[in-house]
C-alpha cells in the first residue's frame, strides 16, 4: 500500500492471504483512514493461520469464520517425507504420473545455485532434471527475477497442457491453478514454514485426480522432522495451525512477533478449557469498566497504539 493513499473514512479492510504480511503491515492497513476515531473492521483470508493469530481466536480478540469442507469431487492429497534414499523413486513416481496425461510441480529454496545454503536452486536443478532424469520430458522454469511476460509465456503452457514439468521456486506459493498437476515435490522441505508448505501443497489436487505430496527434506534434525510430520497428518489448514502454534507458540500478543513461546502464570497457550474460562471472567471485567472512565480511557488509548492481529 503506497504511504500517500489514505481514505476519507475506511469502514472495512479485507487481508487476502493473511499469513504473508507482517504485523506492522497489517497495522499500517488499518490506519489508513483519514478518520482517527474511526476504526475499521477486519477480515483476514488464510488457509493457513499463522500462530499468533490462531492465539488471538483463544484469547478472544478474533472471531473464526471456518471453511472446513473440500470442493465438490475433490480427493483429500496424499503427503510424504521422502528420504533421500528413496529420490529416484520419486522421479519414477512423476514420470508414470505424467504418461496418465497428469502434470508435477517442483519446488525448490533457492533460485541460483548456492555452497553456503547446500540446497538444491531451479536454475541446477531445471538443467538437471532436463538432461539427466526427464530428457523426453517438456520442462519449464519459473522464478521470481523472470520477467512479466516470460512469467506468463510459462504459465500459459502449463495451463494448455504443452509443460509435463514446472521447476519453480516459492513464487508459486499462491494464484496458480494448475487442475492436471497431481504431484507437488517439495526440495528442502524444511526450510519452508509450515503454513508455506501447505499453501504449496494446495497448488495440486485441483481436480477430481488424486494428488500428492512429496517433501524431500535435507536435514534430519528432530525438530525439522516432527514439522513435517505434522504436515503429514493434518491435511486441514486450521489443524496445521493449531499444530504450528504448539511447534513454535503465538509470539508476542502485544508486539510484533508472530512465533516463538510465551510463558502463562498459570495455564499453557494448548490449555484451551482455561482459557475459555479467563475468557469468559474478562468479559464479566469488562461489563464492569464503563463505570470507571479513567481506566476506560486509558483502553482506548492502548487500542490506538497497539495492532493485535
Amino acid at each position: 500500500m503506497e504511504e500517500k493513499i489514505f481514505f476519507r473514512c475506511l469502514g472495512l479492510v479485507i487481508i487476502d492471504e493473511q499469513h504473508r504480511f507482517g504485523v506492522a503491515q497489517r497495522k499500517t492497513l488499518r490506519e489508513k483512514s483519514g478518520v482517527v476515531a474511526v476504526m475499521p473492521h477486519l477480515l483476514s483470508l488464510t488457509a493457513t493461520p499463522i500462530p499468533r493469530s490462531l492465539a488471538l481466536t483463544l484469547y478472544g480478540d478474533l472471531d473464526i469464520s471456518l471453511l472446513d469442507e473440500l470442493p465438490k469431487g475433490r480427493k483429500e492429497i496424499v503427503t510424504k517425507i521422502v528420504p533421500v534414499r528413496y529420490r529416484q523413486w520419486t522421479y519414477d513416481f512423476i514420470e508414470k504420473e505424467i504418461k496418465k496425461g497428469h502434470q508435477a510441480i517442483i519446488i525448490c529454496p533457492t533460485i541460483d545455485q548456492s555452497d553456503a545454503l547446500g540446497v538444491r536452486s531451479v536454475t541446477k536443478e531445471y538443467e538437471h532434471l532436463s538432461k539427466d532424469i526427464f530428457p523426453s520430458r517438456r520442462l519449464y522454469m519459473l522464478h521470481g527475477k523472470m520477467n512479466v511476460e516470460k512469467k506468463q509465456e510459462v504459465m500459459r503452457a502449463m495451463l494448455s497442457g504443452e509443460a509435463d514439468i514446472l521447476v519453480a521456486t516459492s513464487v508459486v506459493e499462491v494464484g496458480v491453478d494448475i487442475p492436471h498437476a497431481t504431484v507437488m515435490a517439495i526440495e528442502g522441505a524444511e526450510r519452508f514454514g509450515l503454513a508455506q508448505l501447505h499453501q504449496f501443497r494446495g497448488r495440486v489436487g485441483r481436480s477430481q485426480h488424486q494428488s500428492y505430496c512429496f517433501l524431500l527434506p535435507t536435514s534430519e534434525e528432530q525438530e525439522d522432522e516432527q514439522r513435517l510430520k505434522a504436515l503429514v497428518s493434518c491435511a486441514n489448514g486450521f489443524e496445521l495451525a493449531e499444530k504450528d502454534l504448539e511447534l513454535r507458540g503465538p509470539g508476542e500478543v502485544f508486539g510484533k512477533q508472530q512465533s516463538g513461546m510465551i510463558e502463562l502464570k498459570i495455564a499453557d497457550v494448548s490449555d484451551i478449557a482455561m482459557i475459555k474460562k479467563a475468557r469468559e471472567w474478562a468479559s464479566v471485567v469488562i461489563e464492569q469498566i464503563e463505570k470507571y472512565p479513567e481506566i476506560q480511557k486509558r483502553i482506548q488509548s492502548f487500542e490506538r497504539e497497539v495492532h493485535l492481529e
